[in-house]
């Protein structure tokens, strides 16, 4: 776990550990290469932030595994109609061989752009209607999303640089443990405390140089002033959480106070510009015409949520020093009545990538990710 450090105001409710003594990060070179966060462990059934279901055989498997020989000019390629994951956690094959349904294929030589940031994800989906759709649309996000950051955090920082990160929200750990395995030092706060203790028991299947990276607290985001110094971090990632938030400005204006100069603001918010899209291609002209006056809504579950606008957002950023520098549409073709199939898989994830950079397509995606920059 890592210490109190710079940045961080120490406190009763900071003392959480989940791993062996301080220190230990620096046996781990800056970006090792592993697998990225992928299907979540029976225990996250549930959880406040969503369920991902345990893979069926003959679907998809669970995160991809670096082999024994592969290194920097490999990347795992996943192997769709594999073998299912079948461990008690998604961690469990750091111990040696790549993970049934993947297979290692050779990347075009040379070193790759920046930082070696671990490969793609594919999680785990069920053959059930529902099942599957939220296993592609959580897919979907959590890949395109992770690009995104990369391309991003390449662009701004030195390759190989060591991040300091807060990811605000936790929700599913993707990002926190994927960033985490790449090198970086995560701190993620998360006011929900099963979502907290899920994840602490991944940390503790998993190695030990990802756990000593990675601190967990238990509280509000937008108490940020609360837990840490001004510009304690290099990334701020706050996804799938202002759209519970009836009034974002106070948490956004935290999260760009923790920020150091030149630090990115990664946000992941529900489109509101496009928000009677997906309605009134599924026939709900009820729930469609309602969209076009209001920015509230349900999420699947049935929970009230709230969706934001690009230029109010875009707004906002600027007035608190974090001006917005880059956006992205995130799941374009992904959610219904399109009817993706498991196995064109990659191709969706290529049409998503295309599709979320490219207008006038990304601007009628589900979710937008925008980054700002202190400073700008």
């Amino acid at each position: 776990m890592l210490s109190d450090g710079p940045g961080v105001v120490p406190g009763p409710s900071d003392s959480m550990p989940v791993g062996p003594t301080p220190g230990a990060e620096s046996r781990a070179p800056a970006y090792a290469v592993g697998p990225r966060s992928g299907a979540r462990p029976a225990e996250y059934a549930g959880a406040a932030h969503g369920t991902y279901p345990a893979a069926p055989d003959g679907v998809f498997g669970a995160a991809p595994v670096m082999a024994p020989e592969a290194g920097p000019g490999y990347l795992p390629e996943p192997r769709h109609g594999g073998g299912a994951w079948t461990g008690s956690s998604p961690d469990a094959a750091w111990a040696g061989s790549a993970a049934p349904g993947y297979a290692v294929s050779a990347a075009p030589a040379g070193p790759p752009p920046g930082p070696a940031h671990p490969p793609p994800a594919v999680h785990a989906v069920e053959v059930a209607d529902e099942g599957l759709w939220e296993g592609l649309r959580n897919t979907v996000r959590h890949e395109m999303v992770a690009r995104q950051i990369d391309e991003q955090m390449a662009a701004r920082f030195p390759a190989g640089q060591r991040l300091r990160v807060l990811d605000v929200g936790l929700a599913h750990g993707t990002q926190a443990l994927r960033l985490a395995r790449a090198g970086h030092e995560v701190t993620a706060l998360e006011s929900d405390p099963a979502t907290v203790a899920a994840v602490r028991r991944v940390l503790a299947a998993g190695p030990a140089e990802v756990r000593d990276r990675v601190r967990l607290l238990e509280g509000d985001g937008r108490d940020t002033g609360a837990h840490f110094t001004p510009g304690a971090f290099d990334l701020v990632l706050c996804h799938g959480v202002l759209m519970y938030v009836p009034e974002p400005d106070p948490l956004l204006a935290g999260l760009a106070r923790v920020l150091a100069p030149g630090g990115l603001l990664s946000l992941l918010v529900r489109n509101a510009d496009a928000l009677a899209l997906r309605p009134g291609l599924a026939g709900d002209w009820d729930r469609a015409l309602a969209a076009f006056d209001s920015p509230y809504d349900t999420d699947r579950t049935g929970v009230p949520v709230r969706a934001d606008r690009r230029e109010a957002l875009a707004a906002t950023l600027a007035g608190i020093g974090a001006p917005l520098r880059a956006w992205y549409g995130v799941r374009v073709f992904t959610d219904p009545p399109s009817c993706p199939r498991p196995a064109d898989l990659d191709r969706l994830l290529a049409a998503e990538d295309r599709a979320g950079r490219t207008d006038p397509y990304r601007a009628v995606a589900a979710l937008l990710h925008l980054c700002g920059v202190r400073g700008g």
